[in-house]
């Protein structure tokens, strides 16, 4: 059995011990879901169902439902199990609507782009 080959027998292998349980998945562009693994091929692309996407923005998280989702395999970084007899937050964590996450992660990319343009704009001061 080749490298490759031994690498795609581990991946199915591990991945098969994750069907049918409640899983975290984060994704490449920093996206966090959760969902029933349902299915899985070679690739690694994978088939949630009730799948939600969990967003944080400070102590304010919303999950936003998906239902039935195709993850392609690549996109996929980390892929780990949810204790189901723990709590899955902080007690400190507000659950609020996605219109309120949506409002949040905005002020909080409005913020970083003001702190990015600041920064630029007193560069000839060379601080260092």
């Amino acid at each position: 059995m080749s490298w490759s080959g031994a690498e795609d027998l581990f991946l199915s292998t591990s991945l098969a011990s994750y069907l049918d349980k409640k899983l975290l998945v984060l994704l490449r562009d920093g996206r966090k879901l959760l969902g029933i693994l349902r299915s899985f091929d070679q690739f690694a692309n994978a088939v949630l169902e009730g799948a939600c996407e969990r967003v944080i923005v400070g102590d304010l998280y919303c999950d936003i439902t998906l239902g039935l989702y195709v993850i392609r395999g690549e996109n996929v970084v980390l892929i780990g199990e949810l204790d189901l007899e723990r709590d899955e937050l902080p007690s400190h964590m507000v659950n609020v609507s996605p219109a309120e996450i949506r409002k949040a992660q905005k002020a909080e990319r409005d913020a970083t782009d003001l702190k990015g343009s600041m920064r630029k704009r007193m560069e000839f001061l060379d601080l260092e």
